[in-house]
């Protein structure tokens, strides 16, 4: 595509997906898959090489496995033990541990929501850190309370369903907003402060200049939705709506130096951003590259900064500092520097960071040792060059040793080597003995979006905390340890060299508040195609895509529409159905599915058939319990949709895009009717 090389993709024999790679930045970058034999992913390995010499440079793994009712229960990261989740019941989350040792223990009231979180070594009755969560009689969070009154929060909403006021030990903060729920201003209230921050908009949801700051202002409404200037930079765009310039805004009636700072955004076929540089007095500051893997994920990021080399001339440096990243789906999960690697749990099924790991390298290199097979491999030979085992005779070496390390050697395994003419001891003697790095584990304490307010260590101190405003820009930081903590706002990372924050599929500005380029899918993200959730105060953006409203039901719902937004839904209307007079047919009478056989795609369809056609629309003469069942029927038809569109349509089946929407819809109205009711 427009020169880049193409993807390759390659499947097994039941038609899965085991890899997939493309080149970026002169890398070959590539995604592994494993399966069990009922189809579930087990595991996933990127690797990133040298397509010249072959060298691999990095690589990352996570391995997932399941329990007897299918809950994926158990993930273990790459070079971590394994993390095993505790539930009860359907799911409900009841515990966590780090290779066998408890770390965080969850209580819930009987509609299972969570009502006390505790952390440390000694989690439960007696836990360092103690988070009790209450809710009000709508199901709304209604306060934070720990041990340590630091982060005590209680929560005030309006009869909208609005968050109005956050209130906390040391400040409160009010939030007011439009008739269409934009967030319009922020008030902080403080012993001998009260501050007013004003927000306004254009019809659009573009960033206009204050009114009360500047009263003579007559700008209403941005062109384009791309934003020419406001106090601090002018911008430029491409044709494609790309930021490619930020420039210092020199004010009126200021003397120009030529200092100020301008920035350069370069972007791949795709929109990916995989160049910046910031320059001034003509000279580069720092420039950095970007490497993404065939997902779009970034796999890989090259910083220089200017230094001061030998002869005392200022200059980029030579080697630059090299950070790589691992992913497990679209989360984030492991940092590695030149010095740490810094890995990262999940509360399942969001985007809020739970447990922070940080390993020294020297640590991890201590830790490398050969596994039973490649030691018998690589000296099992006269001539000093090895010997190859096949496949078949290394998994069954692989599963010795782990009965070897677990002293739990099976008969099986004992038949085994005595008709190889080998003994148990006589191999667990070449086994090569472990080593356990020296780890650092804090619990992330997050707000109830999921950004991190602080870190805290298994004995319940405060390693590191922070304050934001409502868009994630960072106030203030204490960090006496120096931790590495680049997480904001769910879904986000900051880069340190542009101010950027990495969003999985785009870049956000949080200066802005917006994203630098267009959305990737378009009108389904929204009418204005930079913004992030114009009341980000509840509502987050996690892969850089569209809202995600708070609610019983971890979904992507539309945010509700504006009259001008409602007038342009309507001719949008017109035009959609113009275009499905003329293309409806080839829609409803798809071609064979292209990425899944004609068997696999009949047994996904008649699974989806079979939950979807249970009744899932909500009526107000509905019992709470059956509304909350048509819920949960209606979560499960959105992800055998999901299902058929991953595996057999590449996610690109516009029909079933469109079925699954509706069904989004269904199950916003039950959503809504089970707040009225007080179900929740």
């Amino acid at each position: 595509m427009n020169g880049d090389p193409a993807e390759q993709w390659q499947y097994d024999e039941h038609g899965w997906l085991t890899t997939l790679s493309h080149t970026s930045e002169g890398h070959r970058v590539s995604v592994h898959y494993g399966y069990d034999d009922k189809g579930r992913l087990t595991s996933e390995r990127q690797t990133v090489e040298n397509p010249e010499t072959e060298e691999l440079l990095w690589q990352h793994e996570t391995e997932h496995a399941y329990n007897e009712q299918g809950l994926a229960n158990r993930v273990t990261p790459d070079s971590l033990p394994p993390v095993e989740w505790l539930t009860y019941g359907s799911g409900y989350l009841a515990g966590m541990k780090l290779g066998g040792t408890p770390l965080l223990e969850f209580t819930r009231d009987r509609l299972h929501r969570e009502t006390v979180r505790s952390f440390g070594s000694r989690a439960g009755s007696n836990a360092a850190y103690e988070l009790t969560s209450t809710y009000t009689p709508a199901g709304q969070l209604q306060s934070q309370h720990l041990n340590s009154l630091v982060y005590d929060r209680d929560y005030g909403w309006n009869d909208n369903g609005d968050l109005v006021r956050i209130s906390g030990p040391r400040q409160t903060r009010e939030y007011g907003y439009s008739a269409t729920g934009r967030l319009e201003s922020v008030r902080t209230l403080a012993p001998d402060l009260d501050i007013r921050i004003p927000y306004a908009t254009d019809p659009a949801g573009n960033r206009l200049p204050d009114p009360e700051l500047h009263p003579d202002s007559t700008l209403t409404v941005w062109p384009d939705n791309r934003i020419a200037k406001d106090a601090h930079y002018v911008y430029h765009y491409d044709e494609y709506g790309r930021l490619t310039e930020k420039t210092d805004r020199i004010p009126a009636g200021v003397i120009r130096t030529d200092d100020e700072r301008t920035h350069h955004y370069h972007y791949d076929s795709l929109h990916r951003l995989v160049h910046y540089i910031r320059i001034q007095y003509e000279e580069p500051l720092v420039e950095s590259r970007y490497l993404y893997d065939p997902l779009g994920r970034r796999t890989g990021k090259r910083v220089w900064r200017r230094e001061r080399d030998l002869t005392g001339w200022m200059s980029l440096s030579r080697k630059p500092e090299m950070t790589w990243y691992g992913w497990d789906g679209d989360r984030l999960t492991t940092v590695q520097t030149d010095t740490t690697r810094i890995q990262t749990v999940y509360l399942p099924g969001s985007f809020t960071p739970l447990i922070r790991i940080e390993t020294e390298n020297g640590e991890r290199e201590k830790a490398q040792r050969r596994s039973l097979a490649e030691k018998l491999q690589s000296e099992g030979s006269e001539d000093g060059h090895g010997v190859v085992f096949p496949p078949e005779l290394v998994m069954m070496l692989d599963r010795l040793e782990g009965e070897i390390r677990a002293d739990r050697v099976s008969r099986e395994s004992r038949q085994w080597l005595a008709q190889c003419g080998l003994t148990v001891e006589q191999l667990a003697r070449q086994v090569e003995p472990e080593y356990t790095p020296a780890r650092k584990v804090h619990l992330y304490h997050c707000d109830h979006r999921g950004l991190p307010l602080a870190l805290i260590s298994e004995d319940g101190n405060i390693a590191w905390n922070a304050e934001y405003d409502e868009w994630g820009n960072m106030l203030n930081e204490e960090n006496p340890h120096h931790l590495y903590q680049p997480y904001r706002l769910p879904g986000q990372q900051y880069d340190e060299e542009s101010g950027l924050y990495y969003n999985r599929n785009r870049y956000y500005d949080p200066l802005q508040g917006r994203y630098i380029t267009q959305d990737p899918i378009g009108l389904m993200g929204g009418w204005n195609p930079y913004l992030y959730p114009l009341n980000p105060v509840t509502n987050t953006d996690p892969q850089g895509l569209e809202a995600i409203l708070p609610g019983p039901f971890p979904f992507p719902i539309p945010l509700p529409k504006s009259p001008v937004q409602q007038e342009a839904d309507a001719n949008a209307a017109k035009t959609l159905t113009k275009w499905w007079k003329n293309f409806g047919d080839a829609i409803n009478n798809p071609p064979p599915p292209g990425n899944c056989s004609n068997d696999y795609y009949e047994h996904l369809k008649n699974q989806k058939e079979a939950i979807c056609n249970q009744k899932r629309k909500c009526y107000p003469t509905d019992s709470c319990e059956t509304i909350l069942q048509k819920g949960v029927y209606g979560l499960a038809c959105v992800s055998a949709r999901n299902n058929i569109m991953n595996q057999c349509f590449n996610g690109g089946d516009l029909r079933h895009q469109l079925e699954r929407e509706t069904v989004r819809g269904t199950m916003m109205s039950c959503t809504t009717l089970a707040v009225i009711k007080g179900c929740l």
